[in-house]
């Protein structure tokens, strides 16, 4: 079992207070979807800040968000006594649909535009209240480009950018997140019955293991006799794939 270095959350919080404290804001706004990262953001938000200066907003689509979701999201607000705001994003989306010929659009491109509809409202709010957004992307989604740009991936901070999704999990444990929503399968929410690991074509365990072992500069070779060369594959086509989401936008030498 992976383990988060025993420091992550005392060094998260000051951070997260740092920053919003250097920045002059009045606290912190998160997109809260009832899955491990945002929980475990928010978690980390209202200890670093006080959960007066924690807003969360649910943000379902109807039809695509799964209930239990939008639930474990409310129970989540509620343990920590944060502020919370739900609103329903159809009706935003169906403004859309007519001016966008989204007949044509795949499941990825509605998937990507419900992210930045998101994306929009979180930074509405910030504006509003003179607050910072925090990030809920971990180091594997990151490193495998699995955000969507100026979606989900835009945030003024990223707390846990630095810990790979096992890592997450434990650090949500210690946190006392409520297990249903640690054990729970990962899911973006962009569709109905999508998952992250049905998405990415391989499991957060062997994405996670592939990633260090690249960290760690481990040959080719060994990798892929470890987890076969599909896999390694794979990762190292999102990696690269994914690269321009983790990069300033390319500029010309003048």
């Amino acid at each position: 079992m992976v383990m988060v270095r025993i420091d992550a959350e005392n060094v998260i919080v000051e951070f997260i207070k740092d920053q919003v404290n250097a920045a002059g804001a009045s606290g912190a706004v998160l997109g809260l979807s009832g899955g491990l990262d945002s929980a475990t953001v928010a978690f980390l938000a209202a200890r670093a800040l006080g959960p007066e200066r924690v807003f969360a907003l649910l943000m379902p689509v109807a039809g695509a968000t799964p209930p239990e979701d939008l639930d474990d999201a409310r129970e989540v607000g509620s343990i920590l006594g944060i502020e919370t705001k739900e609103i329903e994003i159809s009706k935003i989306l169906d403004g859309y649909s007519q001016v966008l010929p989204m007949a044509e659009a795949s499941p990825v491109v509605a998937g990507n535009l419900k992210a930045r509809v998101r994306m929009t409202i979180l930074y509405w709010h910030a504006n509003l209240l003179n607050r910072l957004v925090l990030g809920t992307g971990n180091k594997t989604e990151i490193m495998l480009g699995y955000s969507t740009k100026f979606g989900d991936a835009a945030a003024d901070i990223l707390p846990i950018v630095g810990l790979y999704k096992d890592e997450v999990r434990d650090l949500a444990r210690r946190l006392g997140v409520p297990e249903q929503i640690i054990e729970k399968a990962p899911t973006a929410g962009l569709w109905p019955g999508q998952t992250d690991e049905g998405e990415l074509g391989i499991s957060y365990d062997d994405a996670n293991a592939i990633l260090r072992g690249m960290e760690a500069r481990m040959s080719r070779r060994d990798l892929a006799a470890e987890f076969g060369s599909g896999k390694v594959g794979l990762i190292e086509r999102r990696v690269e794939g994914g690269r321009h989401k983790r990069e300033p936008a390319p500029t010309p030498d003048l």
